[in-house]
C-alpha cells in the first residue's frame, strides 16, 4: 500500500500545537513530496524565535508520518519565515501588534474544505439581498444556542457592513500578543468576532476581491476560537467572494437562508439556494423572517411583507421551513441596543429558543 499526500497531511492535521490548531490549519507545512515510500516536508515557523521552540513538534510529525502504512523514509526540516523580528511593542489604542487585516490569501494546504480544529459544526447564515434581517437571525440564533448549552462562536463576515458588534455590544479592539493569533471577544455567552472591531468603523471598506477573501481567511484561521459545538458565520447578502471563498475553502455543515415572504426577496433567496447548491454546501433549511406584523395595541395581525412565500418555497425544495418570526420592534430595540432579544424573555425569546432546539434535534447545532 503505498502512501498519498493526503494520507501525509491527514497524520498532520492530527497533531496539536501548543497555542491551538495544527501544522496544516496554520499553514506550517512546505514543500511536502511523496515519492513511493519516502517523505519529505519542512515546517516553516513564522519567526525564527519560534522555530527554537518547535524542535519537539519536528520530532513528533517525523514519528507521525514514520508511522503511516507505506512509509519507508522521512525528513522533515524545520525553517523559519523571515528574519528575527523584534519583540512586539504595544499600539495605540490597544491595537494588535503589527496585525495586517484584509492581505492576500495563504495558500491552503490539502484539497477540498478544510475542518477547523476545535469547531464541531459550521453554519453560514445568508441571504440573497439586503435587508431581510439576516444579521438579526444569527446573533439571536447564536445567543439562543448558547442558553441551550451550546459552545457557540458567532462570525461576523459581512466584510463591508459588519454589525454584529453593535448587535452583541461589544466595542473592545481584540487583542493579539504576537501579531498572529488574535484573542476573539466574548458576549452573552458567546465566543464572537468581526472585522468590525479590527477597522475605523467610520471608514469605508474599499478592497478588492482578494483582500476580503484573505481577511476571511484571517478571520477563520488566526482567531483562537477554542473549542466550539457550533460556529454561526453571518455572511454579506448577495453571492460573492466571501460565500465562494468560505464554501470552498471551510468544511461547513451546511446553510440556513433567511428571506421574508416577499417575491422580491425571494427571487434572490433562490440564487443564493443555488449558489449553495452549486458549491454542493448543504441546505439546512430556510427561515422567514419579518413574516407578520401584531399591532401591541388591538392584536391584528398583518402581513407586511406577503405571507407564506418562505414556507412554499422551502416546501418545493423539499427543506425545513424553521421557524417564522413576526415584525418586533423589540428585536429592532435590543440590536441597536447590543441586547439580543434572544438574550431575554418574552415571545420573541421564545421564538428564537424553538429555533435553536430544532436545529440541535436535527443533530444541525
Amino acid at each position: 500500500m503505498s502512501v498519498t499526500r493526503d494520507d501525509v497531511l491527514a497524520a498532520l492535521s492530527r497533531l496539536q500545537l501548543p497555542d491551538g490548531g495544527d501544522p496544516v490549519s496554520r499553514d506550517l507545512i512546505r514543500a511536502l513530496a511523496v515519492q513511493g515510500g519516502s517523505v519529505r516536508f519542512v515546517i516553516e515557523a513564522p519567526t525564527p524565535e519560534a522555530a527554537r521552540g518547535m524542535e519537539a513538534l519536528r520530532q513528533i510529525a517525523e514519528a507521525a508520518v514514520r508511522s503511516l502504512p507505506g512509509v519507508e523514509k522521512v525528513s522533515a526540516i524545520l525553517t523559519a519565515h523571515g528574519p528575527a523580528a523584534a519583540p512586539p511593542r504595544p499600539a495605540p489604542g490597544g491595537a494588535p501588534p503589527s496585525l495586517k487585516v484584509g492581505r492576500h490569501p495563504t495558500p491552503q494546504q490539502g484539497s477540498g474544505p478544510q475542518r477547523i480544529a476545535g469547531i464541531d459544526r459550521i453554519i453560514a447564515v445568508g441571504s440573497g439581498k439586503g435587508g431581510v434581517g439576516k444579521s438579526t437571525v444569527a446573533s439571536n440564533l447564536a445567543v439562543a444556542l448558547a442558553r441551550e448549552g451550546r459552545r457557540v462562536g458567532l462570525l461576523d463576515a459581512d466584510i463591508y457592513g459588519p454589525s454584529q458588534p453593535r448587535m452583541m455590544g461589544v466595542s473592545d479592539r481584540p487583542k493579539s500578543a504576537d501579531g498572529e493569533i488574535i484573542e476573539p471577544l466574548h458576549a452573552h455567552g458567546v465566543t464572537m468576532m468581526s472585522i468590525g472591531l479590527m477597522l475605523d468603523p467610520a471608514k469605508a471598506v474599499i478592497w478588492r476581491g482578494p483582500m476580503l477573501m484573505g481577511a476571511l481567511q484571517q478571520l477563520l484561521g488566526q482567531v483562537r476560537w477554542g473549542a466550539l459545538d457550533v460556529l454561526i458565520v453571518d455572511l454579506p447578502p448577495g453571492t460573492g467572494d466571501v460565500q465562494l471563498t468560505l464554501c470552498q475553502r471551510t468544511a461547513l455543515t451546511g446553510a440556513i437562508v433567511v428571506s421574508t415572504p416577499q417575491d422580491v426577496a425571494l427571487l434572490d433567496a433562490r440564487k443564493a439556494i443555488d449558489m449553495f447548491a452549486t458549491l454542493k454546501t448543504p441546505l439546512l433549511g430556510m427561515i422567514e423572517n419579518m413574516s407578520l406584523y401584531i399591532c401591541p395595541n388591538c392584536g391584528h395581525e398583518a402581513h407586511l411583507f406577503g405571507h407564506g412565500g418562505v414556507a412554499a418555497e422551502a416546501e418545493a425544495l423539499g427543506v425545513p421551513l424553521l421557524g417564522s418570526l413576526p415584525i418586533d420592534l423589540a428585536t429592532r430595540q435590543g440590536g441597536d441596543a447590543g441586547t439580543p432579544v434572544a438574550a431575554g424573555e418574552g415571545a420573541m425569546a421564545e421564538a428564537y429558543r424553538r429555533l435553536a432546539k430544532g436545529l440541535i434535534a436535527g443533530g444541525m447545532s
